[in-house]
């Protein structure tokens, strides 16, 4: 493709050029890969906009990329991807609607220590703070809590280049319908360049988790759900434990959770990985690891308070395969049921399926965004996950597919980062307004600049054929890695 570039073309996107050519781009878990033919660093919007033109004139994809903690091909393409990290200033600051504004590329740990000197924080964060905030947006990422929407619901304004090269502002007055499409829109509208953030004053939360009973949780889950402003709990498959985990806003003294070398490094990381690792040979372990790491690190009471990104955000451990889905939050006894049900019918089996821990249950506020699981219902949202000790593979296949077959029947709606078997008629009867976002796609991306196998696979109807700028050019294929389910 290079030698159908012009000079000043070429020039331009040499100038842009990031890291050593032939770059190899993987995710975090190391699960999907992509070689784009070119990997660029934009610093500005105008840069920006002239490789959207390009790519038009040249019929090439264009695909931004975070942190690549996405456990999917959501981000790859073999074409052009653009690394925001060098799209990272501070734009705006309004102390009394306590709002930041920033550029696109910001990562969530740089934000929080920007919101942090401004005596301001998130109202609620996810897991970790390693994505970019576009990325954030993009797929909904949450936290939880009953009273707390997704990130993308703390959106009040942003702006995004669309795929004809037009710089668009939106908010809840300025081209609503736009506002509403593009905070969780998965890259399919074009590349968004700053947000203004909804945020609070500066919080501590006082956290404490402690061991419980499945059946008790579960029968008595909205008391849960209700029990502190934030609370999420993890459930230890073949066995009736739970870890539950509660926090609330406090103004008590910080007092950061003791961490053990011993507990939380050597046994809760080195060794757990080391039992993985050798349950690949022997799976029937599994249902007495699951035990072991539950009685050593979760059946015991763990206080701390602390900053609230401090408490939100925990450690993930190592590599692994993660599917989550949300269903209305009403339902999620029963989903959780169903799966223990079938999980424990496996393990009877002397060739059945065998599970890790844990099976996370997280809680989010309804919200009005588009293509939010969120949209128009309070949710739970139900991870499972399988670790590859080492990067080494296992099988969780099947676990997905009855994890997925549950979650679909329930009502579920996948989390939009990670790999799923969702797609454009199962979306269309899933989300109200996906009709409509369909159409603003094909508005804002009229020549399929945007679209990579993701969107194709998930989000275009069958046999849309993508047209590309250049005339008489067929659609570029992409040579993604096809997602491993």
């Amino acid at each position: 493709m290079a030698h159908l570039l012009s000079e000043s073309e070429r020039s331009f996107i040499e100038r842009l050029q990031y890291g050593a050519k032939g770059f190899e781009f993987k995710n975090w878990a190391n699960t999907f890969h992509c070689k784009p033919l070119y990997y660029l660093a934009p610093e500005t919007e105008c840069e920006i906009i002239e490789l959207v033109r390009i790519a038009a004139r040249h019929g090439l994809t264009l695909k931004p990329v975070g942190s690549g903690h996405s456990p999917s091909d959501l981000a790859c393409t073999d074409s052009i991807m653009l690394n925001m990290d060098k799209m990272n200033r501070i734009l705006a600051h309004d102390p009394y609607a306590c709002t930041l504004t920033v550029e696109a590329g910001v990562r969530l740990h740089q934000l929080n220590s920007m919101l942090e000197q401004r005596g301001m924080a998130l109202s609620s964060l996810g897991s970790i703070s390693d994505q970019s905030i576009a990325g954030a947006i993009a797929t909904a990422t949450h936290g939880t809590g009953m009273a707390f929407g997704d990130m993308s619901s703390t959106i009040t304004h942003l702006v995004i280049i669309d795929g004809t090269g037009r710089r668009r502002e939106c908010s809840a007055t300025v081209d609503p319908d736009l506002f509403d499409a593009a905070r969780c829109s998965i890259g399919a509208l074009g590349i968004i360049t700053q947000v203004t953030i909804q945020c609070e004053p500066a919080f501590k939360l006082h956290a404490v988790q402690t061991p419980d009973t499945l059946d008790h949780v579960l029968n008595t889950l909205s008391d849960v759900a209700f029990s502190a402003e934030h609370v999420r709990f993890w459930w230890f498959p073949y066995t009736d434990n739970v870890a539950v985990w509660r926090a609330n806003r406090t103004t008590q003294p910080i007092q950061p959770r003791a961490k053990s070398l011993w507990r939380d490094r050597l046994v809760g990381y080195h060794y757990y990985q080391l039992r993985l690792l050798k349950s690949r040979l022997v799976p029937d372990d599994l249902p007495s690891i699951n035990q072991e790491q539950f009685s050593s690190r979760f059946n015991r009471r763990i206080e701390s308070i602390d900053d609230s990104y401090k408490v939100f955000n925990f450690d993930c451990l190592f590599s692994h395969h993660v599917n989550e889905w949300a269903v209305p939050w009403e339902k999620a006894a029963d989903v959780i049921r169903q799966l223990r049900a079938w999980i424990n019918a496996e393990e009877r089996k002397p060739d059945g399926v065998r599970v890790h821990f844990p099976v996370q249950a997280r809680f989010v506020k309804e919200s009005n965004v588009w293509l939010s699981p969120t949209y128009g219902q309070t949710v739970c949202y139900i991870a499972v996950i399988m670790y590859r000790p080492y990067h080494r593979a296992v099988p969780y296949k099947k676990y997905w597919r009855v994890y997925e077959d549950i979650m679909r029947t329930q009502g579920g709606r996948p989390h939009w980062a990670k790999a799923h078997k969702m797609y454009y008629y199962d979306l269309k009867k899933a989300y109200p307004k996906f009709d409509d976002f369909i159409k603003l796609r094909g508005e804002c991306d009229p020549n399929g600049i945007f679209v990579n196998d993701y969107i194709r696979r998930h989000i275009l109807p069958p046999n849309e054929p993508i047209l590309t700028a250049n005339s008489g050019s067929g659609s570029r294929s992409l040579t993604c890695e096809k997602p491993r389910l």
